[in-house]
């Protein structure tokens, strides 16, 4: 149980400061964040694949291909919205990505919910209904961008669902790594902005603790303690806010607090539900 703590709380650490540096560097844009958040990350799983000799292609080629697509458009439309919202809210937000997976999941994989799941959903919907209500930081451009990240996020949840064993997990994360970079460097091509000195350090970082936020998370979750550890995961929220009011001045009224504390709830409920 203490093990499965450890690692969640390293792996909220992790993602809090990858959430830190991408609002430091939106300077940058979004597609060139990308970018360099996928070349940090290609590092680790090339090599882990290469040294266990595992197949680099995989099995399902064509969803794998898709997969990595909707990553990366969830990925970018979150780097793209940390430049319009406070990092914490934006993190908040697009934790609405289980939200939207049980809906595409009742849509496309005839999956079943629960009447009380529904209400723990219009729960977290109505938090996001008082953050966007009741702080005047939200702009409406980067709402819309970090709730399509969420949708895409979803989708996500549901193709690695239809992927299933068939194919390694890190093999999925190397596609998604891979198409990241192809997409990423394109799209960047039309507003690149030539890193300067440690500039260089803090954008290859994105994609270690990216990389580690996950492999920590996911030892977590390997433990007999997952029911008891899941909801920690969301502490990362907390983390951000505490960071985002510390060196980037970010404001949050009591209002949307208390929207952030419905959706987090709203989430955390509907796991316990499940897994109970």
């Amino acid at each position: 149980m203490k093990k499965a703590i450890y690692f969640m709380l390293l792996s909220a650490i992790c993602f809090t400061a990858m959430n830190v540096l991408v609002k430091y560097l939106s300077h940058f844009g979004g597609a060139q964040l990308v970018f360099f958040r996928a070349i940090g990350s290609l590092f680790f799983t090339m090599s882990y694949l290469l040294w266990y000799n595992i197949p680099v292609l995989g099995n399902q080629k064509k969803l794998l291909i898709f997969r990595g697509l909707v990553g990366v458009t969830s990925m970018g439309l979150f780097f793209m919205s940390v430049q319009y919202l406070p990092i914490g809210s934006a993190v908040s937000l697009r934790y609405m990505s289980p939200i939207f997976a049980t809906i595409l999941a009742v849509l496309f994989l005839r999956e079943q919910v629960k009447p009380i799941q529904w209400l723990f959903f219009i729960m977290a919907f109505g938090g996001v209904l008082m953050i966007k209500g009741f702080d005047s930081n939200i702009d409406s451009l980067g709402f819309l961008l970090v709730l399509g990240s969420a949708l895409f996020s979803g989708a996500v949840y549901v193709l690695i669902n239809k992927i299933g064993n068939r194919d390694h997990p890190v093999v999925i994360v190397n596609y998604f790594m891979w198409i990241s970079v192809v997409v990423g460097g394109v799209l960047s091509i039309f507003s690149w902005i030539t890193p300067i000195g440690v500039e260089w350090i803090t954008l290859l970082s994105l994609g270690v603790f990216g990389y580690f936020g996950q492999l920590f998370m996911t030892k977590a979750f390997q433990s007999q303690a997952t029911n008891k550890v899941v909801s920690l995961k969301y502490i990362e929220v907390i983390f951000t806010m505490i960071a985002g009011i510390f060196l980037f001045s970010d404001q949050y009224p009591i209002l949307s607090l208390v929207g952030t504390l419905l959706v987090i709830t709203g989430l955390i409920l509907n796991i316990w539900y499940r897994r109970r």
